[in-house]
């Protein structure tokens, strides 16, 4: 089993250092730290455990480190800055693990970019030598790149032409979409294994700068420096530390403070139930710290979504749950609206959405139940809208409690683009795309208490039914879903979800799951003559030459 959880303290492969206002983190992998066997992370090679790892590392930088407002990312090793995504590694891992392995990595690029943007903590790759696949992946990432000018060190995306598979962490997508490189370059780039050199990489647009050895640090720091002067992040503000998670496993189910789950191995689905906050928000919510409601709701959504999606693929359907009061929840949601200058709440209101994403792109169907009980309000409401489909009951169940209320669905200002999907777009623009109307008469209700018959005319959920029907209605949608194939919903679900513009989030995901999952089942790459087999036996793959 993949845990995900870790901390400073049990890296292997990572070195963090903060210096003020800049923090250094080095990579300097341990050769013998797989994460399974079979396999030596050599040149700075990296599985999903070094990126477990720098994960973390992003997380507490933003929330540990007010104070740090320039990160630089470097190599530890004598002349290589990394090699990539390790291919011993990549050979004999199976196809899901493959595909999900690329799905956290570009995760946690984007969070890397998330930080630049809204937290005012910009990157900055300095490469102290060859940046190789996944090792210039990661420094796409980073706002600036500085490569060492010694005649040997360079930067490559050499998958096509040594592994026959793509550049699987957004590789191309931001060498053209972000750097702006021209197309041409990056079709001869991409083709071209062992990369471009200073002056050449500078020219083309692959780096910012090129500078011998003996200025790397001097004009890093001075990147760096001016980075930092320019961020708005506070210098005196006291970092909240992210304590271990309170996780338990008991057989089939999981649970964490607000965040629980129950597996039904023989249907194929988990319950996940969110629970809301139990008290009024705080005056000074840094205060709390890990014990913040919205803080610690997200940090074991987060670990749930990563645990259920890596470790429990049969698990097709996921059922979504809020449970509470909707005016706490609502009070909390007002306040990462009305707080959102302060460090700390901007923190957490970009973790939530960061999480809300990586739902997004999780290959399971996701369906909410609203139900008496519930508590989809403000920004919980983000669940329901997040998912497949919504089921909500009229009224209550009448053979149960007497004194319960009927479910109710409550939206506001938050549900209108404080929370962005990765096309730029809300959740609920997003329902309603290409219907102005629609969407004008769902703003004109916010913060009304919406009942089902309410919700369904303004066509928030996918179906309102009384409780004589009502349960019979969801273990039919329930038994019809997990009857279909998983591979034609992963492609159905990641077509619907995604309305609207392209943006580079969402060419990034999208072609890793279209044309990348497709590429690695194909004998050229992962077949016994493949490619991904053959490499560094000094064969080349044996590859069927129809074009499909």
């Amino acid at each position: 089993m993949v845990r995900f959880a870790t901390s400073p303290d049990r890296y292997r492969h990572w070195k963090l250092a903060v210096d003020g206002a800049v923090a250094t983190v080095t990579l300097c992998v341990d050769e013998h730290g797989g994460l399974t066997p079979g396999y030596e992370l050599k040149m700075n090679s990296y599985d999903l455990g070094v990126d477990i790892e720098l994960y973390d590392i992003v997380q507490r930088l933003r929330f540990e480190h007010p104070e740090v407002k320039a990160v630089v990312v470097t190599g530890g090793l004598d002349r290589m800055f990394c090699a990539g995504a390790n291919i011993r590694m990549l050979a004999q891992s199976s196809h899901a693990w493959k595909v999900n392995f690329c799905k956290f990595t570009n995760e946690t690029r984007g969070g890397i970019e998330d930080a630049t943007e809204h937290s005012g903590q910009t990157w900055i790759a300095a490469l102290n030598g060859t940046a190789a696949g996944g090792g210039y992946e990661l420094a796409l990432a980073c706002d600036q790149i500085v490569l060492v000018d010694d005649g040997s060190s360079a930067v490559s995306l050499p998958e096509v032409p040594l592994l026959g598979v793509l550049p699987g962490t957004g590789g191309l997508t931001r060498v053209v979409d972000k750097r702006h490189v021209r197309k041409d370059r990056a079709d001869v780039f991409a083709t071209k294994a062992e990369g471009f050199r200073g002056r050449t990489a500078v020219e083309w647009g692959l780096v910012d700068a090129a500078v011998p050895r003996n200025a790397l640090h001097e004009e890093v720091a001075r990147r760096a420096g001016e980075a930092a002067a320019a961020s708005r992040r506070p210098s005196d503000a006291t970092g909240v530390t992210l304590t271990p998670l309170d996780r338990k496993d008991d057989g089939d189910t999981i649970t964490y403070p607000y965040v629980s789950a129950r597996i039904d191995r023989a249907g194929r689905r988990v319950e996940i139930t969110v629970s809301g906050p139990h008290d009024a928000p705080p005056a000074v919510p840094a205060e709390q710290g890990c014990d913040y409601w919205p803080l610690a709701m997200t940090r074991a959504l987060d670990d749930l979504v990563l645990h259920l999606r890596t470790n429990e693929q049969g698990l097709g359907i996921w059922v979504l749950r809020a449970v509470g009061e909707h005016d706490r929840v609502l009070a909390y949601d007002a306040q990462l609206r009305e707080s959102a200058d302060d460090w700390f709440v901007n923190e957490v209101r970009h973790y939530y959405k960061r999480t809300l994403k990586r739902l997004d792109v999780t290959s399971r169907s996701l369906i909410a139940v609203i139900e008496p009980g519930t508590a989809f309000a403000g920004l919980l409401a983000e669940l329901a809208l997040a998912a497949d489909r919504q089921y909500m009951l009229e009224g209550v169940y009448e053979d149960r409690d007497d004194d319960a209320e009927p479910a109710m669905l409550v939206l506001g200002p938050s549900n209108d683009g404080d929370f962005p999907m990765g096309n730029g777009l809300s959740r609920l623009r997003s329902r309603f795309w290409g219907d102005d109307g629609g969407l004008d008469a769902v703003r004109a209700r916010f913060g009304e208490r919406l009942d089902a018959a309410a919700a369904q005319e303004l066509g928030l959920v996918t179906l309102a039914l009384d409780d004589i029907d009502f349960e019979e209605e969801l273990r039919i949608v329930m038994e019809e879903r997990a009857s279909l194939s998983p591979d034609a919903l992963t492609g159905m679900e990641a077509n619907h979800r995604f309305v609207g513009p392209e943006t580079l989030e969402t060419k990034i995901f999208g072609r890793l799951t279209a044309w990348q999952n497709w590429i690695f089942i194909r004998p050229n790459a992962s077949g016994p003559d493949g490619a991904l087999r053959r490499y560094g036996t000094g064969r080349k793959g044996d590859y069927d030459l129809e074009r499909v």
